[in-house]
């Protein structure tokens, strides 16, 4: 949707006004590779899109605060005072969860807003419309505020208001990405201390092809929590042996074969397994990035894959089948499932030539095979959050 078409629809929900409109916007992410590592202490290698949720904002002069979107029918009034004072279980949440935060680093909402989003992701694709909706958010309302936009600030207090006001146990990476992506760029991220660095992704005459099962995740929580738990056992475990270890990710893959049998449930080693090995993908995929080897990361993403079908088993049939009939169309150079698992999307690096008949083949082998019509996307690594200047 054009900048104007939104804009028409923001003055037929709110009326006109001699305030400005703003417009903001933040971009959903995929993570390229590193998957359930973010808990765990170890790299993750996210990349922001080219779609996301745009935020348009307008002063009034009360002080009401307006929330509505184009995408869902369910729309919030509240008083300035009455932030954060219950919650709604809708989609608000995420949006009043950032307003509590901005409040807790000096940077509270004075005055009422008229906002309206438009949202590009698909809702649970796991491509973080969560996230894209706090950051974009916190931005705009720190701009408006005349607060400092520090985005690494913003991404931590986005991922504090899911957790703690939305009550979503998640990890940083979302956020992170959404707030400090770049384009034609992946972010390294060393999820326990946040320090992170861009690298090229000059993917060239290749896309990225995000292939949505549309298999809504309905075991994600509880396997998450899960799967968490048994990741805290097995470093308990291994702690036994080497005090000095703070996180599973912390291990090579060569001291996990030394030290694993410090842990006595076989599954638990699988889990372990899973994030030390995916770990070192992550390292070995920048490697191959900064040569500009993309055969290589291909390569790297379907072993990805394989340790999250297998040792980690937080993939389903329809995650399977994806990613065989993707790597089966020749143009494709790796596939994976990316997000939490259980449904939702996968990741494939497609040459450009191939991508019209990996959609068709892909498309309809896939519906053959489960029953369901996929969607795709094809896109490149865009910017993070930015105020949209000058186009609307």
């Amino acid at each position: 949707m054009t900048s104007e078409t939104l804009l028409q629809q923001f003055m037929t929900k709110y009326g006109d006004s001699s305030e400005e409109v703003r417009v903001f916007h933040a971009p959903g992410r995929v993570n390229l590779i590193g998957e359930h590592i973010d808990y765990n202490g170890g790299y993750v290698l996210p990349a922001a899109l080219e779609f996301g949720t745009t935020l348009l904002i307008r002063e009034r002069g009360d002080d009401v605060i307006q929330l509505a979107s184009t995408n869902l029918p369910y729309e919030y009034k509240l008083a300035v005072k009455e932030i954060g004072s219950h919650k709604t279980g809708e989609w608000v949440d995420y949006a009043v969860g950032v307003m509590v935060e901005n409040a807790n680093i000096g940077c509270p909402v004075t005055k009422g807003y008229d906002i309206l989003y438009h949202g590009d992701i698909p809702n649970g694709a796991g491509l973080s419309s969560s996230a894209s909706i706090e950051v974009v958010t916190s931005y705009a309302l720190q701009s408006m505020e005349g607060c400092s936009t520090d985005t690494v600030q913003i991404a931590l207090l986005s991922q504090k208001a899911e957790n703690q006001y939305v009550g979503v146990n998640c990890g940083i990476m979302d956020q992170f990405a959404v707030a400090n992506g770049k384009k034609d760029h992946a972010i390294l991220l060393m999820c326990d201390t946040l320090e992170y660095k861009h690298v090229p992704f000059q993917t060239g005459v290749y896309k990225l092809v995000i292939s949505n099962t549309n298999k809504r995740r309905g075991l994600v929580d509880s396997a998450y929590n899960e799967r968490r738990s048994q990741c805290e056992t097995a470093l308990a475990q291994l702690q036994a042996k080497m005090p000095s270890l703070q996180y599973l990710a912390g291990l090579t893959p060569d001291q996990f074969e030394s030290l694993k049998d410090a842990i006595a449930d076989e599954t638990v080693v699988r889990r372990a397994r899973h994030v030390v090995e995916e770990n070192q993908r992550v390292l070995d995929s920048v490697e191959a990035l900064k040569q500009n080897d993309l055969h290589t990361f291909g390569q790297l993403m379907n072993a990805s894959h394989a340790s999250l079908r297998d040792l980690y088993e937080v993939s389903c049939e329809e995650l399977d089948v994806m990613v065989e009939e993707a790597q089966r169309i020749e143009g494709t150079l790796g596939s994976r499932m990316t997000g939490a698992g259980f449904g939702g999307c996968t990741v494939s690096l497609v040459h450009e030539d191939a991508v019209e008949r990996f959609i068709q083949q892909v498309g309809e082998a896939y519906q053959a095979r489960t029953g369901l019509k996929a969607d795709f996307y094809v896109c490149s690594a865009g910017d993070g959050v930015k105020e949209l200047k000058g186009d609307h």
